[in-house]
């Protein structure tokens, strides 16, 4: 992880350009995104439009994005400490940017023809499209395969009939990324296909799905009635109709992993400064209460997690970034930093006390976000078994 190091040696030291780029992003969290509005932003379910224009005006949209589509080149480890900044002040912009630079940005550039990212990257890298997930539906949660949405082709169009539940974002988003059964559901992997679904079509009915936190992008129920849509609009064109399975699996779903990590990192981060600010000012029998030996352990045990996750986070990020195998990593990941997350936020509310649970603090809203994430983009169970099955465990 971070920059060569001569033989023989280690280090973790991060690289001199992401260490710049996280110190820019730092100080736009400070002057664009005070508490206050970060708030606001999830008391009302607001999504940030403007605060999203001015980090695209950053040029931090291109992260995702080759050079020759005019972004920065793809640079997954940037990708993430940029996440994890915005994620310490609020999801409501920590998540409409990764449905920018990773859903849109990382799928195009994996699987777009190269009409798709002529035409659709130099739009992501200037922060002018969101993708939304249309994977999971009310009767299909992790067993993607079985999706029971399905589209059909008549002539140059696919007409798509069903439901999609879980969308975040659609209601924002440029595209709804799809994944539809275009064939029989007996051959579970095949006849899938993933296909761009402008969500303003004719035929699109979008309802809100209310839920406990990473609020800001609102969840979304997606129905489909004969919608019809371009072949083009296909995944890597019409020629990879029935191959959407492969196209899914790929190292955007590795990313994808990086992404709720990066997240919980940034929750974490978030939780453990405010609950140590808090300890050392709030004064209790005498003296102030990180004096006290169950609180110094507890945040010093909360400390020390965190420390583990952001090493899990950047090596896998690193192995990402360097085309190497991750799929363990990157699920290791997932696994230790969202039900990470979930553990040192509690701790850090603890430690706070009453206050903690006030929403006049940021303390409630890192719970009841840090609490979502080992449920969603493959919960933690899911994890373990790719785990388990990817190192062969009584094979």
């Amino acid at each position: 992880m971070g920059a060569s190091a001569a033989e023989g040696e280690m280090n973790f030291d991060e690289p001199e350009h992401v260490r710049m780029l996280r110190d820019n992003v730092a100080r736009f969290v400070q002057a664009e995104m005070p508490r206050e509005a970060a708030r606001e932003w999830d008391r009302g379910n607001i999504y940030p439009r403007e605060v999203m224009k001015k980090l695209a005006g950053m040029g931090l949209m291109g992260l995702t994005v080759e050079e020759r589509y005019g972004g920065a080149g793809i640079d997954i480890y940037a990708t993430m400490a940029v996440i994890e900044e915005l994620a310490k002040r609020s999801v409501a912009v920590a998540c409409p940017y990764i449905m920018a630079v990773c859903y849109a940005g990382m799928n195009l550039g994996e699987s777009g023809s190269e009409a798709q990212k002529q035409e659709l990257l130099p739009r992501v890298a200037a922060g002018e499209l969101l993708f939304a997930y249309g994977l999971s539906e009310p009767n299909v949660g992790g067993d993607l395969a079985m999706v029971e949405t399905s589209a059909r082709i008549e002539g140059e169009d696919l007409v798509i009939n069903g439901a999609k539940r879980w969308c975040t974002g659609a209601h924002i988003a440029d595209y709804i990324f799809c994944l539809l059964r275009t064939g029989p559901k007996e051959e579970k992997y095949k006849n899938l296909s993933i296909v761009l679904v402008p969500p303003t079509l004719p035929g699109i009915t979008i309802t809100p799905l209310g839920h406990v936190g990473i609020r800001g992008v609102e969840t979304k129920d997606v129905t489909f009635d004969d919608v019809r849509v371009p072949l083009a609009n296909v995944l890597g064109g019409p020629e990879m109709i029935g191959r959407g399975w492969q196209q899914l699996a790929g190292r955007a779903l590795e990313v994808e992993k990086l992404e709720l990590s990066a997240c919980a990192l940034g929750l974490s981060e978030a939780a453990l400064d405010d609950a140590w600010r808090y300890a050392e000012e709030r004064t209790q029998f005498g003296g102030p209460i990180a004096q006290h030996q169950s609180i110094r352990h507890e945040l010093a045990d909360a400390r020390t997690r965190a420390r583990a996750m952001r090493l899990m986070l950047y090596s896998a990020a690193w192995l990402a970034d360097h085309g190497r195998p991750c799929s363990v990593e990157t699920s290791m990941a997932k696994l230790f930093c969202c039900e990470g997350a979930a553990a040192i936020t509690q701790t850090a509310m603890r430690v706070t006390g009453a206050y903690g649970l006030s929403d006049q603090m940021d303390m409630e809203r890192y719970v009841r976000d840090a609490m979502s994430l080992p449920i969603v983009g493959g919960s933690s169970n899911m994890q373990k078994n790719n785990i388990a099955n990817r190192l062969k465990l009584g094979a």
